[in-house]
């Protein structure tokens, strides 16, 4: 038995309501929730994509750790997908503002993958196996 029964990953950005336009377009989809302080995305049947504001986690980090503000532009993490069809979804990428970072490879991990940056610096990798 899984103790584990949903996901549900949240990206600190600086913008809530860029980055809700720039992952709209990149998910082609419109978010579930999408109010003051957070954004979410239900990308998966267990996964589930937030947006937070820099500013509305500080407020619950208070000082015990730095200011989120700090890390904007800076890699904090990787959103790894599984997808169908990845030349798809590598034109959509670029279309909808991503920043390419590598182009579409098969890695020696055994994965065919491309990378791309968003607005805040997080990373986005698509992946086929």
């Amino acid at each position: 038995m899984q103790h584990i029964q949903f996901i549900h990953t949240i990206l600190y950005v600086n913008d809530q309501q860029l980055s809700t336009e720039f992952y709209t377009k990149l998910f082609r989809q419109n978010p579930e929730l999408n109010v003051p302080g957070m954004t979410e995305f239900q990308l998966a049947k267990n996964f589930k994509l937030g947006l937070m504001p820099n500013k509305g986690i500080a407020k619950i980090l208070a000082d015990k750790t730095p200011h989120p503000d700090k890390g904007n532009g800076i890699p904090r993490c990787e959103l790894y997908l599984y997808v169908e069809n990845i030349e798809w979804e590598y034109t959509n990428a670029i279309t909808a503002g991503a920043q390419l970072i590598s182009e579409i490879k098969d890695r020696d991990w055994g994965d065919k993958v491309c990378y791309f940056a968003d607005l805040d610096g997080h990373i986005i990798a698509f992946a086929e196996k």
